[in-house]
């Protein structure tokens, strides 16, 4: 049998005149979003340096730059943080493949047996069958923004961990070199300590010093043998964690070739709260998840309104295949479904989606000021270590004064060796406390240079653009 159309009622062709009228007239707009945050204040500090995007090169350390490029590359939960920006892509497409009609062929081909109970015996059809949804009121867009918004934050998230890796790559690499530092220390003093043993006991043979007096320096060395342990233990459990920051093993032997502590450049410019604002990845992905948000609540006001839907079908059939394009038939259809009552459900998720909406926005509001928070922290901490590292280097330069002293007085019997045995211990241990200051200082900038810094492009970046 052949279907075929006798015409078009006016009325529905008016009504679809307005149905495309809304359709170009109605579109979902977005809602006014502001910081939660009133009278932005400047930075308390500041230096006159540009924070470059690769914040590491800095510290102009040639090793910690091929470290954190390798690690970029290949560390795997950023790998894998990766993956989740790609999924997050692929749902946008997903979700936007709504926006286009869903068209699906089918073919069915049967024989009915026995022949004289069915006419025919054979039954041939092809078809193809449209669903389409007219986004009359933005319900589609606005999903589809929605997640979009979230592919955005996904990317932000990866630029985070691009950050956050090379800040732990850069804090185990100084502190590595910290350890190693002290490690060769202790090896200076566990020698001094067996040489100054010696020399008591030459005296004591002569009578000059006390029995004591040995044992307290022999308890000194094994002290300073002890630190040396603690050290060497420091070595190999920060060498084994930058190997795995590397994705490598850690019985992998990664050779680290020993330097020194860098010197520290000026301060950076802090910029205004704007600036962070704008550049920071982590700041920007709260903002993609609040506009996320946003569009989800305007898709749930939306799912209130009618839908509209255009739907056609057009089939082949036949009972022989040899007559199968004789005969074709179609059907186009326009249906509407206007939500009357549905328990409430649909009010609902609008006051839900509202409510995150609003949780989404103090959220942001929440990670702007702990990002202010890790500026103003940085800078007042850099200061007041630096104060502190000249502070101990002073001590440790009186202390050396001290016992250069002490130990003349000693030799010329004028001074217990007493006064020797703590003024040496007081000295070894300022030298140990000093290279720890240094250490925390560059972490201190180090974390600075974190919560200063914004996104770079990594080769995946670059690779998928």
């Amino acid at each position: 049998m052949q279907f075929k159309p006798k015409g078009i009622h006016k009325s529905f062709l008016f009504c679809f005149l307005i149905f495309v009228l809304l359709f170009f007239g109605c579109s979902p707009k977005f809602s006014n979003i502001a910081l939660p945050i009133n009278d932005l204040k400047e930075f308390s500090y500041g230096g006159a340096n540009v924070l470059e995007d690769k914040w590491w090169t800095a510290f102009n350390d040639e090793q910690l730059n091929t470290l954190i490029d390798s690690a970029l590359q290949s560390n795997l939960n950023l790998a894998a943080t990766w993956q989740q920006f790609l999924a997050a892509r692929a749902i946008v497409a997903r979700e936007a493949g709504d926006k286009w009609p869903q068209i699906g062929a089918s073919a069915q081909s049967a024989i009915n047996l026995p022949e004289p109970d069915f006419v025919g015996g054979e039954n041939t059809q092809l078809g193809l069958s449209a669903n389409y949804e007219l986004d009359l009121w933005g319900r589609i867009r606005s999903s589809v923004q929605a997640e979009k918004f979230r592919s955005e934050a996904s990317l932000y998230d990866y630029r985070t961990a691009a950050i956050s890796l090379s800040a732990e790559i850069a804090t185990t690499w100084y502190q590595l070199i910290a350890a190693k530092k002290q490690l060769q220390i202790t090896k200076d003093q566990i020698s001094t300590n067996e040489d100054i043993i010696k020399l008591i006991r030459t005296r004591f043979v002569g009578g000059q010093i006390r029995a004591v007096d040995i044992l307290r320096q022999a308890q000194l060395l094994e002290s300073t043998k002890e630190q040396q342990i603690i050290f060497e233990t420091n070595v190999a459990l920060l060498e084994n964690q930058l190997a795995v920051l590397l994705g490598k093993q850690p019985q992998v032997n990664v050779a680290f070739e020993s330097t020194d502590l860098p010197t520290l450049p000026e301060l950076p410019v802090a910029g205004m709260p704007l600036e962070l604002i704008r550049r920071r990845p982590d700041i920007q992905q709260s903002y993609a998840i609040l506009l996320a948000a946003d569009r989800d609540m305007a898709s749930a006001v939306r799912s209130k309104y009618p839908r509209i839907s255009v739907s056609g079908r057009g089939q082949l059939r036949s009972n022989s295949f040899q007559n199968l394009f004789d005969n074709w038939a179609y059907t186009l259809a326009g249906n509407i479904l206007a939500p009357l009552f549905y328990g409430g459900q649909l009010s609902a998720e609008v006051d839900r989606t509202q409510a995150i909406k609003q949780q989404r926005l103090l959220e942001y509001g929440q990670t702007t000021l702990e990002a202010f928070q890790e500026v103003e922290n940085g800078l007042i901490q850099e200061i007041k270590q630096k104060q502190r590292v000249d502070n101990i280097g002073r001590q440790l330069e009186l202390a050396q004064k001290s016992n250069r002293q002490l130990r003349v007085e000693f030799l010329n019997g004028f001074s217990p060796y007493l006064d020797v045995l703590i003024g040496l211990d007081a000295e070894q241990q300022l030298r140990r406390d000093y290279v720890v200051s240094q250490r925390q200082l560059i972490q201190i900038r180090i974390t600075l240079y974190r919560a200063l810094a914004g996104g770079f492009e990594t080769y995946r970046e670059i690779d998928n653009q």
